[in-house]
């Protein structure tokens, strides 16, 4: 019998525009809401991440991410 998903924590996140839109594009696109598909994301984090890109776009992130807050 297949696990059921059992949604048990809720948080207040902040996002990026962007962010927000995208997350809500991939929830659409995989016939789920916003909570599922971020639980989906993070828990196959390991498998879905390109650990030779991971780096450098955090890196890029973290850089503009002063700029970003004003």
């Amino acid at each position: 019998m297949p696990k059921r998903l059992r949604l048990t924590r809720r948080m207040n996140i902040a996002m990026t525009e962007d962010a927000f839109r995208r997350l809500r594009r991939f929830a659409s696109e995989a016939g789920l809401d916003e909570g599922e598909a971020l639980s989906f994301v993070f828990e196959n984090f390991d498998s879905l991440m390109d650990p030779e890109k991971f780096g450098p776009k955090i890196r890029q992130f973290n850089s503009e991410l002063e700029a970003r807050k004003r």
